[in-house]
């Protein structure tokens, strides 16, 4: 099956940290693939931005080892064609070196679409915003994409939401999360709304629990500067694990229009129950990882890879007993479950449905376990639907727990599109759909915190947990104490 590419017009993308580890790793490759999948027409600009000073074809040089690192396969005669759409220009964010060059280079494409794309930190999109409206350079189809985190906290994050929102119109930004693209993820929408199968058991008279689980094997490596000062919460929980939550839990929408969908998620942050000093000790665990092992060895502690200097109250592990105070899924748990060094790199949502009310079978068939949905991100994208169906063979009736399973790669062949290919298009296109709204992002902050002020009240350090594990054993009580448990071998 050949993947069906729908082409844009041509536009201009102008990259602020194009010099920088997301450019290098995520950007210039997905700009790469859309050209080559002929998405991209060869009069797109692509215009990279940062304060070192660098010759165009250095920049091109750049763009070629970012493509050749992350790419499977790679078409000389594309990767020549792609290299010639790349500009450069060095521009000092916090002051009015390079932006005259910039502004002249843009100059002959005001009439097509213009995206900013801010590969940089928040503390910077004050200055460049502001640079860029002084500029002249907001024209009626320009988009700024605003990279998280967006903010670290609410009145922070209603800061940068202010800075952005002087320059540029709310229809014009677009806050991106790139857990959003993932194929998986849109189908966990088209799985709900698209099929009679689900949606009517969609709620808590059938649904025992959720899981969410955002697993990642390696540690802070070269991030730990930035992640020292934000932490598990703040880097997993309050942007990726509540938008999953948002898709799993929302109302129909009325249409799939950005708003309408937005509309919905907005209802779930505010319906979820408060966390606070009152509760988090009894809903919320935070660990930080201890010297351990993973597939490649003996690995170092997160203190290890800080360095030297003060112990560090940094989580690298967070679990957390969420509830929705609404009448679809009251009484019903979502745990959320995100860490570093963890035993394996897995990021999955489980539907986990009530057993069945009554057993016409004896006790030779065995035992019955209830149904679930695995909607699996990554590794392997795909969905799984657990059911017990009878062992073949003679000798009786004897019961077997088996997935039907779906892997996208397996099912379609088509190569597996990454998530920053689809959302840059979606930018291009003007479709917010899978773009957090402001009202979105406050809400969420709003929610995440009083945790933080209560982990703050409570000065107990983050529970230890061996690199390599699955966490620290007070997230396996969080759980069994509701006589649940995690489930790792979905």
């Amino acid at each position: 099956m050949v993947a069906r590419v729908i082409s844009v017009d041509p536009f201009d993308i102008v990259v602020f940290g194009a010099t920088g580890d997301l450019a290098r790793r995520k950007l210039l490759p997905a700009l790469y693939e859309r050209a080559v999948a002929g998405q991209m027409p060869p009069e797109t600009r692509i215009i990279g931005v940062s304060r070192r000073p660098m010759a165009r074809d250095e920049f091109r040089a750049f763009t070629r080892e970012a493509v050749e690192q992350s790419s499977a396969a790679i078409d000389d005669d594309a990767l020549a064609r792609f290299l010639t759409q790349i500009d450069y220009v060095a521009v000092d964010a916090a002051s009015e070196e390079g932006w005259g060059d910039l502004c002249e280079r843009l100059a002959p494409g005001e009439d097509r679409v213009r995206v900013f794309y801010l590969a940089v930190g928040p503390d910077l999109f004050d200055d460049i915003c502001a640079r860029i409206g002084a500029g002249g350079l907001v024209t009626p189809r320009t988009r700024v994409v605003v990279e998280k985190p967006v903010g670290k906290n609410l009145d922070s994050a209603r800061a940068v939401n202010a800075a952005v929102g002087r320059v540029f119109r709310e229809e014009a930004v677009f806050r991106i999360d790139h857990y959003l693209g993932k194929e998986t993820v849109q189908n966990l929408m088209a799985l709900r709304f698209a099929n009679a199968l689900f949606e009517p058991v969609w709620n808590h008279a059938h649904i025992d629990h959720v899981q969410i689980t955002v697993a990642e094997s390696l540690g802070v490596a070269g991030r730990a500067g930035y992640y020292d000062t934000a932490g598990a919460l703040r880097d997993m929980v309050q942007n990726h694990m509540l938008q999953l939550l948002c898709l799993v839990a929302m109302e129909p929408p009325v249409t799939m229009d950005a708003d309408a969908v937005r509309d919905e998620k907005l209802k779930v942050l505010k319906a979820l129950e408060p966390i606070d000093e009152r509760n988090a000790t009894a809903l919320t665990v935070r660990g930080q990882y201890r010297a351990g092992a993973s597939a490649g060895g003996a690995v170092p502690g997160y203190q290890d890879e800080l360095g030297a200097g003060p112990p560090s109250g940094t989580e690298t592990f967070v679990a957390i007993k969420a509830e929705i105070g609404n009448w679809r899924w009251a009484g019903v748990p979502f745990y959320l479950r995100t860490g570093k060094r963890l035993a394996s790199r897995v990021s999955e949502i489980v539907i986990a449905f009530k057993p069945i009310p009554h057993s016409v079978f004896d006790g030779t068939a065995g035992p019955i376990d209830a149904n679930r949905l695995v909607i699996r991100l990554q590794p392997d994208e795909g969905v799984k639907l657990w059911l017990m169906i009878k062992d073949p063979g003679p000798g009786g009736m004897r019961l077997q727990h088996v997935p039907l399973d779906m892997s996208f790669a397996e099912a379609f062949g088509v190569r597996n599109v990454d998530a920053y290919e689809r959302l840059i298009m979606d930018v291009v296109r003007g479709n917010q759909t899978l773009f957090m709204r402001r009202d979105e992002v406050e809400a969420a902050w709003r929610w995440i915190d009083p945790i933080l002020e209560a982990w703050r009240g409570s000065r107990e350090p983050p529970k230890p947990y061996t690199a390599g594990t699955w966490g620290p054993s007070a997230a396996i009580a969080l759980i069994e104490r509701d006589g649940r448990t995690w489930m790792d071998d979905v």
